[in-house]
């Protein structure tokens, strides 16, 4: 009986967990593979104190406690002292390649070292979409990474990564962000290759199967299943667990890398790493939307939460405040730990983390009837995950709720003793941009990467954008000083292209709401290869996934320039733009020709478009084909509903 209901709540959380995937090259063409790969040998720190359970403990002397968001953490300050000591560098060197004629970067950095607030800070968010996004968002990041083979020749984009402060994630763009920091801060080639081992992103087994390699024997799926049943029950002992304890230790299989899926490897463990300490990579977010228990749609005023590696909050005017995230799950009242209790650790896991930015549950039942899954038991889901709506457990369940009588005029939440959170894009801001626009962040500009399905055929239409710029003119206040530029509806994007090509929106910095940093909107197209793939599809094999991949670094680069060959030095004016503007520098000729090509200048067209379905604009990459592992997952996935069905009725 303990194997088969193990099996069944497993089934439950990796069917809400369907997507896609991504694409690079293979090391043998990419020249000091150490160089790459070699990051994997050590991971994020595995400091819980008993594995998934989390455990109460002694507390530091100085007790902790929560703060309100009126301001950044001290250790964030501290951190962005030290970070940008290396992304100055980094950007000077990143800009002098760029071709920027009439631009000399040594001279402008120069110039304003003693006043370095002046010059450029930059973001990168990656959107939600499961796979499709962890993946097509991963070929971004490897065009930007100057780590990446080839990737600071002429044309190309290396050092964007080197130079940025923030990386925001969410949903599967936080699978992405997830996956990079917990292996040290690798490359996305490293997760693919591994320098010739097994890598990290092994999806041919889908995540109902359990991995290929690892602690685990190939398709054993029996041992895969009671693993993390074990795990989660383990936990059920002093906290109350949800779907998304199951979900978050499956995903932990594909993204972290480790024989027992890293049960012990914590969000806040990134906080001690030395690669981030140092200042060598950006900061990452993790963002997830507040709900109510009952709720099944999210508006529009929600409060938007993140995960940083210090702390978790808001600095929505309604919970307004940060609880430090190490202590995640002790037990808070009025924004202090009462006295006698003791500091819980190892709340805030990993996958966990990743699982809660992207509970997809409300979503799947929307959209059971278009997946993959055999319909011989896709009833049998509905009527399951119905039931798991209807006890308001399609969550990820935060008890002790950390900010209980905290801001009680204001709060939502002040009162209940549970924080219910879901993945972040269910307020329709599938892109990460919340925690970048935040004023005392004072980021000019963000490079966001678009892999949302809102058309038919699974491309991005500016969805997310306008959420966020309707949630900015919310006269609620929800924005509490937030500002973003104006973007066109999503029939203008469509009608006007603005869904097949990079765009900079926010170009004239005087006709905002407010100060705004420059958007370069980046929406996944198809480059080199079909990359809108379902969310909801549960496997690939190591060609589609590479393709994939390579589709998103093709979009992000313009292939190399291939495509517009001025586009590396229109990035280039597009990270200066707002700089240019505090020191009163004039915009050289070759960005005033950059924003005439790429800022959105006000048109629209918001008559209804044609159904939107592109072609392939270069070569189109070859991929093998799926059909024999997409049969063995169907046959799996029989066995596993009838196992369900008898479950369900004994």
């Amino acid at each position: 009986m303990k194997l088969v209901s193990s099996v069944a709540a497993s089934l439950v959380f990796s069917i809400a967990c369907q997507a896609s995937l991504i694409l690079p090259r293979h090391p043998s063409s990419a020249g000091d593979t150490d160089a790459i790969f070699g990051a994997l040998e050590a991971r994020a720190l595995p400091n819980a104190p008993d594995g998934y359970t989390p455990q109460g403990g002694d507390c530091p002397s100085t007790r902790p406690a929560l703060r309100s968001a009126d301001g950044l953490s001290p250790q964030e300050s501290s951190w962005l002292e030290t970070r940008r000591n290396i992304t100055l560098p980094a950007m000077e060197q990143l800009l002098s390649r760029l071709n920027i004629s009439g631009f000399d970067a040594n001279t402008y950095f120069s110039n304003n070292m003693g006043n370095t607030s002046m010059l450029p800070n930059i973001a990168v968010a990656v959107s939600g979409g499961g796979y499709r996004a962890c993946l097509n968002g991963g070929g971004a990041l490897q065009s930007f990474d100057s780590r990446e083979n080839n990737s600071t020749a002429a044309g190309h984009l290396g050092g964007l990564l080197q130079s940025a402060t923030y990386l925001a994630g969410l949903s599967g763009g936080g699978w992405l962000v997830g996956s990079i920091f917990v292996n040290n801060f690798t490359t996305i080639s490293g997760l693919l290759y591994n320098n010739n081992a097994s890598s990290v992103w092994e999806f041919e087994n889908s995540i109902f199967e359990g991995p290929a390699t690892g602690g685990l024997q190939v398709l054993d799926s029996t041992e895969y299943y009671d693993t993390i049943y074990n795990d989660v029950q383990g936990k059920t002992v002093h906290f109350d667990t949800s779907i998304t304890d199951y979900w978050g230790r499956a995903l932990s299989f594909q993204l972290v890398n480790a024989t027992d899926g890293g049960p012990d490897y914590t969000w806040s463990s990134t906080a001690s790493e030395d690669f981030f300490t140092s200042g060598q990579s950006p900061m990452p977010i993790l963002v997830t939307d507040g709900r109510a228990p009952g709720q099944l749609l999210i508006s529009g005023n929600t409060t938007v939460y993140e995960f940083n590696p210090w702390e978790f909050g808001t600095f929505d005017p309604t919970t307004y405040g940060f609880v430090p995230l190490e202590f995640l799950g002790s037990n808070f009242s009025g924004g202090v730990l009462p006295p006698n209790d003791q500091c819980v650790r190892g709340f805030d896991n990993v996958g966990y983390v990743m699982g809660t930015s992207s509970s997809l549950f409300n979503t799947f039942l929307l959209n059971i009837n278009s997946t993959s899954i055999p319909s011989a038991f896709k009833s049998v889901l509905t009527h399951l995950l119905a039931n798991i709506g209807e006890d308001n457990d399609d969550i990820a369940s935060y008890t002790p709720n950390p900010f209980l009588g905290f801001h009680n005029s204001t709060s939502l939440i002040a009162q209940s003793p549970t924080l219910t959170l879901v993945d972040g894009g269910e307020d329709l801001q599938n892109i990460p941009l919340h925690p970048l626009i935040q004023p005392a962040r004072a980021v000019d500009v963000i490079f966001a990467v678009d892999s949302s399905a809102d058309t038919t055929y699974n491309w991005p239409n500016g969805t997310a954008l306008v959420a966020t710029y309707q949630r900015a003119l919310n006269a609620s206040g929800i924005a509490n000083g937030t500002a973003f530029p104006a973007v066109p509806d999503q029939n203008s994007f469509v009608n006007l292209g603005l869904n097949t090509r990079p765009t900079f929106f926010g170009c004239n910095a005087s006709n905002t709401t407010g100060p705004t940093p420059l958007v370069v909107y980046i929406p996944n197209s198809p480059y080199v290869y079909y990359s809108n793939v379902s969310t909801y599809d549960p496997s690939y094999n190591a060609s589609e996934r590479n393709a994939i991949v390579a589709n998103g670094n093709a979009v992000a680069s313009l292939a190399n320039a291939t495509v517009d060959p001025l586009w590396p030095a229109c990035v280039g004016c597009a990270i200066l733009s707002r700089s240019f503007g505090r020191t009163s520098t004039p915009v050289p000729s070759v960005c005033a020709q950059c924003f005439q090509t790429y800022c959105w200048d006000g048109t629209v067209n918001s008559t209804l478009p044609a159904e939107y379905d592109p072609v392939v604009m270069l070569a189109e990459v070859n991929v093998q084909s799926t059909a024999a592992a997409s049969a063995g997952v169907a046959a799996w996935g029989l066995a596993s509903a009838l196992m369900v069905v008898g479950w369900g009725l004994m």
